[in-house]
């Protein structure tokens, strides 16, 4: 063969490596996450992309292939639950739901021009173990002396209910003691496992009961856990006022009471200017 022959030959067959733009280092995302990796080849020649997935110490393993002017791909059945292809044109993006530990490994975006291959850098995708309390509602308003119960919901990775060391709650009013007012440590009998997933879900509970004015305030749950403590959204409790109430019962009472009831409500307007009662 005629060297200018093939070097038209090796011009035609081989894509350089910088044509494949792809994401490269590390990119970090939590179990539970979805993630896009992205991929374009700027040769206008190719025929075909790939994606292939390389776990530590393991062979590549083909994820999807597509040809260049289609939009659909053919994704392996190892990967069909939730792995999905988005291409057009020169884009070849995969993108993975419902991320797992198991997801954690290097991706390659390939690309075929006859006979001839080309990787891009690659990209290691680094899963971490998911470890978020969530507590059930922003506020809740109840009257005194009723009872009211707190929820904290917990998901988890790798750190499942026998590695959380504890959950704590914590209260933020305006009282200056503030602090610890409830833990519970150890393990949990409130911990279920996902069907076909690596998570568990673990669910805690506050109950207060006869509330007053000085069960007031914002209760945060923490959980401590792998080496972390991560703090929930906060649950603010407000306690409702019954000067209403107690001012309609006045009315429609007779003479006598209704004496009483203004000698109360009095006594409540004069309480309020003090300094220790703020209105809600």
């Amino acid at each position: 063969m005629p060297p200018y022959i093939l070097l038209l030959f090796l011009r035609i067959c081989l894509v350089p490596a910088e044509d494949i733009i792809q994401e490269s280092g590390i990119k970090k995302a939590r179990v539970g996450e979805n993630v896009t990796l992205q991929c374009s080849c700027q040769d206008d020649a190719i025929t075909f992309f790939f994606w292939y997935q390389q776990t530590l110490g393991g062979k590549p393993q083909m994820i999807s292939n597509r040809m260049m002017h289609k939009q659909d791909a053919e994704i392996t059945s190892d990967f069909m639950k939730r792995f999905e292809v988005h291409g057009t044109g020169r884009d070849n993006n995969l993108t993975i739901t419902n991320l797992q530990l198991s997801d954690s490994a290097t991706y390659f975006c390939g690309v075929l021009l006859f006979s001839a291959v080309e990787f891009g850098d690659g990209v290691f995708l680094h899963v971490q173990a998911s470890l978020t309390p969530l507590q059930a509602s922003s506020s809740e308003s109840v009257h005194p002396g009723d009872s009211v119960t707190l929820n904290c919901t917990v998901h988890t990775g790798t750190c499942d209910g026998e590695n959380l060391t504890g959950i704590h709650w914590f209260k933020h009013s305006k009282d200056p003691q503030i602090g610890v007012i409830y833990t519970h440590g150890g393990r949990n009998d409130q911990c279920e496992r996902k069907p076909d997933t690596q998570t568990h879900t673990c669910v805690y509970n506050l109950p207060i009961k006869s509330v007053d004015r000085t069960h007031e305030g914002t209760y945060y749950c923490a959980v401590a856990s792998c080496g972390r403590v991560l703090f929930g959204n906060g649950t603010r409790l407000h306690i409702q006022s019954t000067f209403v109430l107690l001012t309609l019962s006045c009315i429609s009472g007779p003479w006598e009471e209704f004496m009483k009831c203004k000698n109360y409500t009095e006594d409540i307007n004069h309480f309020s200017s003090g300094s220790k009662y703020r209105p809600i």
